[in-house]
Formats: structure tokens, sequence, C-alpha cells
């Protein structure tokens, strides 16, 4: 049994047995005890009592069943924030579907609108004969010739309405634009996220008036939905220079109506070097070396409804630093009283960075550094006591950029590791998919097709 003071009048207790390892031992209370001024800035009882759970919680990272898990400091406040790269997926994958239906639903406003007009133009031309009638009628009353009525208004100069309105017809999609900006637009794309509420989703959406030709939204979603992820690991040295680089993709099938339960997919696969493949047990490995074609082994076995499963994994691993999507460097320099923190990245790759965010750990701190330069925007976490640098998107018009700030004299390794973490719309693996058909009649199935690259972790040590 050991103890080490934390405060004047707190201790931090570890119960062990006799043949426990005093240095390890000696190790896990000084981390227990760093946890504690993590959480607490001013170590006292009221300050412990108060953050009781979140300390718990990290005590539970670093212990479990009684065994010290080998972690440090920053990965303990990794896992107790719970930043999930999965839900950063689905998040795109709604906002992709939450787009495409909003597509689908101004070509039905635009069609609807459009038919809405030719039913007002009809109405108009039967209202405007009905009243030339009247004015025949008139005109007979008051004893004038039948001659000169029919000369007035003869019959031959009357045509079908259809005709009547066949210029305007053509030019009618211009009303369907103005109408479908007046609400159709807006009331379908909420009744589809008000589907998405149904499924447990958790989505603000204005109150609309749902006409009564409002399309349901089932109806626009696809028989099959294709989805290619990667997800990205790097590990770089404090110097920047690359030390490991992994990437696994996955190709997921989400069959969303029973004509896409027996489905071949063929694939359009580029040179890939370096990548290695595998296919799902239920998947023909043959058709798949062969033809570039996932085909089910076994047709009694259809692919399940309403959940997406993965049908193909591949892995490429690397420490060629021309590979990296972008680069990232930071340059502390001590000057009399003070550090002067320089980072800086350079976009490499040729794809576009979304979400882009760089924690820098400032444990020293306990408000917000002196910023004199930053290329986007910046927060200080005070709980945390990092950093965080963000740009909405870095593209070809912002390939560099900077972030300078000041901070009191700290030692240069106190500033790591720097967690960078993005999304984008591109994969490394060339890959894309060339179609969906039956399995058997080879028909062309109706299928959706998402993308995404998200950093697994990312991190200068």
């Amino acid at each position: 049994m050991t103890n080490t003071p934390n405060s004047q009048n707190l201790y931090i207790l570890l119960v062990t047995n006799k043949q426990s390892n005093i240095l390890q031992d000696i190790d896990t209370l000084r981390m227990l005890s760093k946890l504690i001024s993590e959480y607490c800035h001013l170590v006292n009882e009221e300050n412990v009592s108060n953050k009781a759970f979140e300390i718990i919680f990290a005590f539970d990272e670093v212990l479990s069943l009684g065994q010290r898990e080998s972690v440090n400091l920053q990965q303990v406040k990794q896992y107790t924030e719970m930043d999930s790269h999965e839900e950063k997926l689905h998040k795109l994958i709604i906002q992709s579907k939450i787009k495409d239906t909003k597509d689908i639903m101004k070509k039905k406003a635009m069609e609807i609108d459009r038919n809405k007009l030719e039913k007002m133009k009809e109405t108009g031309m039967s209202q405007m004969m009905g009243a030339m009638g009247g004015m025949k009628a008139a005109v007979a009353n008051s004893g004038m010739g039948n001659a000169m009525m029919d000369d007035f208004y003869p019959e031959a100069s009357f045509k079908p309405t259809q005709d009547v309105f066949a210029e305007d017809k053509k030019t009618s999609s211009t009303w369907g634009k103005k109408g479908m900006v007046l609400g159709k637009s807006k009331s379908s794309a909420n009744s589809f996220l008000e589907s998405l509420k149904a499924e447990g989703d958790v989505i603000e959406t204005p109150s609309l008036a749902t006409g009564a030709a409002a399309a349901k939204p089932m109806a626009n979603i696809e028989p099959v939905t294709v989805f290619l992820e990667e997800k990205l690991s790097v590990q770089l040295g404090q110097d920047g220079a690359l030390q490991s680089m992994e990437v696994q993709g996955t190709v997921m099938l989400e069959v969303n109506t029973e004509e896409g339960t027996l489905i071949k997919v063929p694939l359009e696969i580029g040179d890939n070097p370096g990548f290695q493949f595998k296919t799902h047990p239920n998947i023909d490995k043959n058709s798949f070396h062969a033809d570039k074609v996932l085909s089910l082994k076994d047709l009694d076995r259809p692919y399940p409804i309403g959940s997406a499963l993965g049908v193909l994994k591949w892995r490429m691993q690397t420490n060629d630093e021309s590979k990296l999507p972008i680069l990232v460097n930071c340059w502390p320099s001590l000057s009399g009283r003070e550090t002067y923190v320089s980072v800086e990245y350079e976009k490499t790759a040729d794809m576009d960075l979304q979400q882009f965010s760089l924690a820098i750990p400032l444990p020293s701190l306990r408000e917000a550094p002196q910023v004199n330069h930053v290329d986007g925007s910046y927060r200080f976490d005070q709980r945390q006591r990092v950093l965080l640098w963000e740009v909405d998107i870095i593209d070809d018009s912002n390939r560099n950029g900077s972030i300078e700030l000041i901070v009191p004299s700290a030692d240069p390794s106190s500033f790591y590791p720097i967690e960078v973490s993005f999304v984008a719309e591109k994969t490394f693996c060339d890959i894309s998919v060339g179609g969906v058909m039956h399995a058997t009649s080879e028909e062309p199935i109706k299928f959706g097709s998402r993308r995404a690259l998200v950093v697994d972790s990312f991190a200068l040590r």
C-alpha cells in the first residue's frame, strides 16, 4: 500500500499486493495525480467533489480490472472526449442524402407547378370562351344578321386549348422554378427530415405546411446505396517527418428494397500500387479477381434489407512522405520569458480537405494565448487547455496556412502531441462503382453512391 501527497490535505491511495512493481505503482500514482490536476485547476476537497465523475471516468481509462493500461495523459483526454469519426461520417452521409433529396424535390416541384400553370391557363381559356359566347348571343338578340355574326366570330378561328398555349408551354419551366422556391421544395425536404427523426436522428426543422401533392420520402430512396469509406492513420515526428502511414478502406452495400437483395456490383479499379484487397466470405473471390465484380457466392443467401454490409476491404501502408495529403510542422522558439509557437500546414494531395482541425496542447495556460496571426479561425478550450485551429475547407486557393501564438516560457516538448483531423470526399484508392445489376437477369438497378475519407489518427509526437 503506497500513497503520495497531491495537496496539503489530500492524498491519492493506491492499494496493491506484495508482488506489485513499486516503479510501476509510482508511475501510476503520478498519472492519477496529473489527471486530478488536469480536471481541478485548484486541488481541494470542493473541486475534487465537483469533478468526481470526470475524475472517475479518467481513472477508469488508466486502470482496468486492477491492471494499468498503457495510455498517456493526452490519450486519456481523447478517450473521455469520445470524438467519433464514425459520427462525422454518418453526418456527412445524412447531409448528402438531404442534398440528393432536395434535388429530386426540385424536379417534382417543377413538374407539379407546371401542371398547375397549365390548369390555370385551361380555366382562363374556358372563361374567355364563355364570355365570348355570351357576346355572340347578345349580338344575335340585337337583330344582326347571321352572316355578320359568322364573319365576326368564325368558328374556325377557335383552336383547342392545348394548341392555343403551345408556345407558352415551352417556357412553363421558368414559372415552375418560381413555384418551387415558394414552397414545394421546402415542404418536401421537411418531409424527408421528419422521416429521419422517426429513425432516431435528432434534427431541428421548421414547421412547414405540407400540400396534398407532397411526395413520400421513401419513394425517392434508391434500392441500393454503395458506401466507399477510407480511414487514415498517420504518425509524424516532432520535426514533421513521416514515421508511419496506413490507409484502410471498405466498400459497404446497404439494400433498401427487395429489388436490391440479389445484385452484383461491377467495380472500376485503377492501378493501386501497395494496396491489398480482401473480399467478404460471402462474396465470390474468383469473380472479383477475374472481372472486378462483387457478386454473391450463394444466391440462396441474399443481402439483408436495411443494414450496411462490408463486402470489400483494402489496406495500404507506406513511409513515403509524398503520399501524405497534408504536411504539418510546428516551430516553437524560446525568446526571453516568452515562447513563440508557429504551426503551418501545406496541402500536397489532389483532394480538398474539409473540417480541418488542429489541436495544440497548452498545459501551462488557463486563459487563451496571444495569437498574432491565423489563417482560418481558432478557439481555446479552457477545460482541456488546448488551442483548436480550424479551417472550413482547404483547397487550391489556400494550400498553405499558418498560425502564430505567444505563450509564457515553456518546454518545447509540452506542445506535443499535436492532433490533426479532417474529412474529404476523395479516397486514396482509385476505385469507383461501375453500376449495380440483378445477379441473374443482369438488368440495371438504380443505386446511390457515397464516398468519404476520415482521419482515424493523425498526430505529431
